[in-house]
């Protein structure tokens, strides 16, 4: 599967990628085009977080689109050094922050304010067991309170994961792409 950047100072750029891993699934373009599309406005001179990070699709689409710095968090060795590679490809680097961490038990290594929270879990893991990250994930941004009064945080989700409401968050638009969610929220106020 290719990857490719679709705006901003890297378009049309393609992003390097692993062979098919059902625990590494990377979004398809019009999703993040129409999930860009959303968010455009916000983007420029953003302090943006891609959570559970892959390789780094949407994290390198929000630099290419003027974002001031991303972080990519992510836990699979193999993940970060792809994030690595495509950013050093573009030539991001000055403005991209690449953190291991697992983002259920390590949270706490993420302790800055972003404007833009993306956040796409896993849906299954080596075995194709469901892991339902999303819930304990959106706790985590409201109990570690990494968002400013006007952030937006955006959660990529299976259909079937159940996901709650969170106290401190409020749900204000919500896709659907096949058989996934995405919800956008900001902070209940």
């Amino acid at each position: 599967m290719s990857l490719k950047v679709i705006a901003g100072m890297a378009r049309g750029r393609l992003l390097k990628t692993l062979p098919h891993d059902v625990s590494i699934r990377p979004m398809l373009g019009r999703m993040k085009k129409s999930i860009f599309d959303i968010i455009q406005l916000k983007v420029p001179d953003s302090n943006f977080i891609d959570l559970f990070a892959g390789v780094g699709s949407v994290g390198v689409e929000a630099l290419s689109r003027g974002a001031k710095e991303v972080t990519f968090a992510e836990l699979s060795d193999v993940s970060l050094s792809l994030i690595k590679h495509n950013v050093n490809m573009l030539g991001f680097n000055d403005r991209a922050k690449i953190v291991k961490c697992d983002v259920i038990k390590d949270f706490a290594l993420l302790q800055e304010k972003y404007d833009i929270v993306f956040m796409g879990p896993p849906y299954k893991d080596g075995d194709k067991k469901a892991l339902a990250l999303t819930y304990p994930a959106l706790k985590n941004v409201v109990r570690y309170d990494i968002l400013k009064d006007d952030s937006v945080l955006i959660a990529q989700k299976h259909a079937k994961e159940p996901v709650g409401e969170v106290a401190g968050l409020e749900c204000f638009r919500v896709e659907k792409y096949g058989d996934t969610v995405i919800s956008f929220y900001k902070r209940k106020i």
